[in-house]
């Protein structure tokens, strides 16, 4: 049975990570993710987890990281500002194949740039937080149920592939209050990660076939592997072998990329019909639609695509839309960030445009205004 409740975004990520075994925190308090941690502050001890302020972003995901290690599904919450801090880290995650669900509420950059403005400024660090091959997974939510909802998917698609997901909500939709209709907690899916349950002798946690996760044992189990930054071998313990350094690199972009079709998502609203296809996502959708309405009551037939999957992209259905669509519009809040993919996808340059980097969001006024200038 579906329960309906009053909440802001922040709230109700920190509500879903508990809902679906979150048991551990580690963060550092910044605008405007702050409410993240500070719910799970409260709600952690409730269940029986753990919640630490670290003295920094840094050590706040080391702790997160080292929670993971253990078993524990763990998350950290942060800003655009704090990722570039964690940067090292998440790297580490990434190529030791730790899963951990990190929030990035955004907001205007670079460097402290607008902290209590809305932004989505953040998507290209999102796909590349850190140096190196890999492949990123980002969710991109667009209402106060998906902030719950997504999360439970984030920590779903990091307990399967192994790795950090990034979950992207906004100040907007941190901040924004109203009431959210949400699965009951029987509904939920919950997927743990997979253990090796042999003899300790036969364990070896990398060595998994091509577009597959490494099987990271719980610490303190009595399977005993090496943990590492480095290339690494079956065991995790350091290689320069060129083979098996090109197999890790293809191995951790294969996991993801050939398995988009398990993780993309997105939504068509009134497209069947649409002759003109605005793109969209995160809490700018909602005004999005709304301008989809408008443009219908004024004779236009608009329709709205929205990728909640930002990474990997919905890379088959961008196409799709690419050549079904002469007239596309692409609004963002960032200087056009997601429009190169849409771009690179496409092969199309044409594309009417509204982007805003000023921390305010855009009015769907403003959006029918732009669309109209296509007709």
């Amino acid at each position: 049975m579906a329960r309906e409740v009053i909440s802001t975004g922040n709230i109700l990520a920190a509500k879903a990570a508990v809902d679906c075994g979150c048991r551990f925190f580690g963060g550092y308090p910044i605008t405007p993710s702050s409410e993240v941690a500070h719910e799970c502050s409260v709600l952690m001890p409730r269940v029986g987890g753990k919640f630490i302020q670290m003295e920094d972003e840094i050590g706040g995901i080391s702790v997160a990281l080292g929670a993971s290690m253990s078993g524990v599904k763990s998350m950290t919450a942060t800003s655009g500002p704090g990722i570039s801090l964690k940067s090292e880290q998440i790297g580490l995650a990434f190529i030791a194949e730790i899963p951990l669900v990190i929030v990035n509420v955004m907001r205007g950059g670079p460097s402290t740039g607008l902290p209590t403005r809305v932004s989505q400024a953040d998507i290209g660090q999102a796909k590349y937080p850190t140096h190196g091959d890999y492949a990123s997974i980002s969710l991109c939510p667009g209402s106060l149920e998906e902030a719950y909802t997504e999360t439970v998917r984030a920590f779903n698609l990091a307990e399967k592939y192994m790795t950090p997901v990034f979950l992207l909500l906004d100040e907007t939709l941190g901040h924004m209050q109203g009431k959210a209709v949400l699965p009951d907690l029987e509904e939920l899916e919950i997927v743990k990660r997979e253990e090796f349950t042999g003899d300790p002798k036969d364990y070896k946690p990398y060595d998994v076939p091509m577009d597959k996760p490494a099987v990271l044992n719980p610490f303190f189990k009595g399977y005993k592997y090496h943990v590492t930054g480095l290339h690494h071998g079956p065991t995790g313990f350091p290689t320069e072998d060129a083979e098996q350094c090109e197999f890790n690199i293809e191995r951790l972009m294969g996991k993801i990329n050939n398995n988009a079709d398990d993780i993309v998502k997105y939504e068509e609203y009134k497209l069947d019909d649409a002759e003109v296809c605005i793109i969209a996502y995160g809490s700018i959708s909602r005004g999005a639609k709304e301008a989809v309405e408008k443009l219908r009551e004024d004779g236009i037939k608009a329709g709205l695509f929205r990728p909640i999957t930002l990474w990997p992209s919905p890379k088959e259905k961008i196409k799709e839309i690419g050549e079904k669509f002469e007239k596309i519009f692409v609004t963002e809040l960032n200087m056009g960030q997601y429009i190169e993919e849409i771009e690179r996808i496409t092969k199309r340059d044409d594309f009417k445009t509204l982007h805003k980097a000023n921390g305010r969001p855009i009015a769907p006024s403003e959006m029918v205004a732009k669309v109209k200038e296509m007709f």
